[in-house]
């Protein structure tokens, strides 16, 4: 080591104690609040919507990428709507499967 050495050392840690420390914070608490399921949907359209009109342009026109986007948000909306319907359709057969599963079955009169 040369005698430069712990002058520097002496210096970084002089440095350590001035600085604020570092702070981690995993509470959750994000500098960008989460986004909506609307927000999420629109966001997503409309990266398909650029993505379409960079490959697509210029073969369809300018427009492609607008009613790509307009198109994808319509489709994931209604895909949402189905998805939710579904889940209350099949709720309802799992709840009836299992109701006729495990109940007894009444005893047949002789």
């Amino acid at each position: 080591m040369t005698p430069e050495a712990p002058i520097e050392f002496e210096e970084v840690i002089a440095r350590m104690k001035s600085e604020r420390p570092i702070t981690l914070d995993f509470s959750g608490n994000s500098a960008r609040p989460e986004a909506t399921l609307d927000e999420a949907r629109t966001e997503l359209a409309n990266s398909i919507g650029e993505i379409a009109h960079k490959v697509f342009s210029k073969k369809y026109g300018p427009l492609v990428g607008t009613v790509t986007k307009t198109t994808a948000e319509t489709l994931l909306k209604n895909a949402e709507e189905n998805i939710y319907r579904a889940k209350g359709d099949a709720t309802l057969i799992i709840q009836e499967l299992v109701d006729r599963a495990f109940t007894s079955p009444k005893k047949k009169k002789k």
